[in-house]
């Protein structure tokens, strides 16, 4: 292990000095006004196809809204479906306001929105049935799908800057929830996993653009506001373009921004997130379905974003089953996100996240800079909560590993590196270097919504934790302490604590602690 992390320590110091130190984005360079008319080439440390819009067919149909506040689904339906089987086109919503259920998209299919139209969702389940194959938080099941929904369709986009406004407050559909762990069998046949509101059956809680199976999936323009669910939330697709949109979910649980599940190849820039839950995010399917299933999220870029409040700014996880890995993160602000770079699982999760890539993020965090965060909570997992005793480890028993994050500013927070593995599975081979923080952050300041920050002592904490490295930090704090419990091969490196005249305390303990090494830090720290 020793060798091996020395070699790690190795590869990423000289693939840090072979690329050029570029400016940190600030906000006016960031989110969907900064967007940029044509696709810029996409770079990534691993492959990434150039993505683009699908090519559409040179066919289309106009509707006019009505004049009054009757649906109009089955008008657009019909023309999105006669359109279809003609080989395809563009069916464009003119300036207006619009009332309607579920809307279907079909392969080949623009649905275009002019400028000033505003589509409004109904909030009755009745508009949003018969039930779709469909995921709820990683979880297949038959229920309402989305108000934007497709299965197994080719080339479709969504383009306009119009104005789409979630489920009507006051429905049945807002009477609905999200999983719970353990609420399904995972031996129930997807086909009998049936919530439709009827006969006494709940229904789950749609997303609002969730296209299922599809390839060649482009997504630019709109305002996503009053979501039930996650907003933008792609699962099992390929080739994935999101650009240009805004998301507005404040004060919404579970009011996620955007949610990659299971896909591969997803550019996502210029999107601006104000978020009820986490603003980015990489999942890969829940527990033992995301297990059986066994698709991973993979080659994911987000470029150009930005995150206002929410709880997570990027984040990977906590749905991690079929593993999350290649996700390439860069020039991206995030402004008041509860924590800023964030990384989490639970023990009976299964997979993890590999190769995550951070580089050039500024930051003003609520509470947490960078966090690992791999127990979970005795609410969503009883006793597993607890580190120790470990419990042995089996194919449900995740893992993060290979994360480099470099090139940071950290502009506020009330903690800067958070690293919480597990026993039995600590975090691995970590790179966080080049960061620039100051942690003095206003503790009378109310956190994100209904959760409160955990209070903590430490500057920089780091418990079951194999092969870290932090170098070149400076930082400015007025907390004083620091701690390491069952760590090894970790090393600090020109670490420049300002304590604002406290002395440091810093607590180094556990059984499993070897091979620490700290070098040109201060104040010295010595093991």
């Amino acid at each position: 292990m020793r060798r091996l992390f020395s070699l790690f320590c190795s590869l990423w110091a000289l693939s840090a000095v072979a690329q050029t130190t570029q400016p940190l984005p600030t906000i006016e360079q960031v989110g969907r006004d900064a967007l940029p008319e044509t696709i810029a080439p996409i770079e990534a440390p691993f492959y990434m196809p150039q993505l683009q819009k699908p090519a559409i067919p040179d066919r289309q149909v106009r509707l006019l809204p009505a004049s009054d506040d009757r649906m109009q689904t089955r008008t657009i339906q019909r023309a999105i479906d006669r359109l279809a089987k003609q080989g395809g086109g563009r069916v464009v919503l003119a300036k207006g306001v619009w009332h309607t259920g579920r809307i279907i998209l079909k392969s080949n299919i623009e649905l275009h929105f002019e400028e000033g139209t505003e589509v409004r969702f109904s909030g009755e389940v009745e508009d949003f049935l018969p039930v779709v194959f469909t995921t709820n938080a990683g979880v297949e099941l038959y229920s309402l799908g989305a108000c934007i929904y497709a299965h197994n369709a080719e080339n479709i986009a969504v383009t306009g800057r119009a104005r789409l406004i979630g489920p009507a407050q006051g429905g049945t559909i807002r009477q609905g929830r999200p999983q719970n762990d353990g609420e399904i069998d995972p031996d129930t046949p997807v086909e009998e996993r049936i919530f439709d509101g009827k006969a006494g059956r709940m229904i789950q809680l749609p997303t609002f653009f969730g296209p299922i199976g599809c390839r060649n999936v482009y997504l630019e323009g709109p305002t996503f506001e009053n979501t039930s669910f996650w907003n933008i939330a792609p699962v099992y697709c390929e080739n994935v373009v999101i650009r240009g949109i805004s998301v507005s979910s404040y004060g919404i649980p579970c009011g996620d921004g955007v949610d990659i599940t299971c896909c591969r190849y997803v550019l996502v820039e210029y999107v601006t997130t104000d978020c009820g839950d986490d603003n980015f995010a990489v999942k890969g399917g829940r527990n033992e379905f995301g297990y059986r299933v066994g698709r991973p999220s993979e080659n994911i870029v987000f470029r150009h974003n930005l995150a206002l409040r929410g709880m997570g700014g990027l984040t990977v996880g906590s749905e991690t089953a079929g593993w999350c890995r290649n996700l390439y993160a860069h020039d991206c602000v995030l402004e008041g996100t509860r924590v800023g770079i964030r990384l989490k699982t639970r023990r009976p999760r299964g997979g993890g996240g590999e190769n995550l890539y951070f580089e050039r993020i500024r930051m003003k965090t609520e509470a947490g800079a960078m966090a690992w965060e791999m127990l979970g909570t005795s609410n969503f997992v009883g006793g597993l909560a607890s580190r120790l005793p470990a419990p042995p480890l089996t194919h449900m028993t995740p893992a993060f590993r290979n994360v480099r994050i470099r090139e940071v500013a950290v502009e506020g927070c009330r903690e800067l590196v958070y690293i919480q593995g597990i026993p039995e599975s600590p975090a691995q081979n970590i790179l966080i270097e080049n960061v620039t923080a100051d942690t003095r952050r206003d503790t009378s300041v109310t956190a994100y919504g209904p959760y409160k920050p955990k209070p903590s002592p430490y500057v920089i904490d780091i418990v079951d934790a194999d092969g870290v490295v932090l170098r070149n930090f400076k930082v400015v704090s007025d907390k004083r302490e620091m701690r390491i419990v069952d760590g090894r091969n970790i090393a600090f490196e020109q670490v420049d604590l300002d304590l604002c005249g406290q002395e440091l305390k810093y607590e180094i303990s556990g059984d499993m602690v070897h091979h620490l090494r700290f070098e040109q830090c201060t104040p010295q720290i010595v093991p």
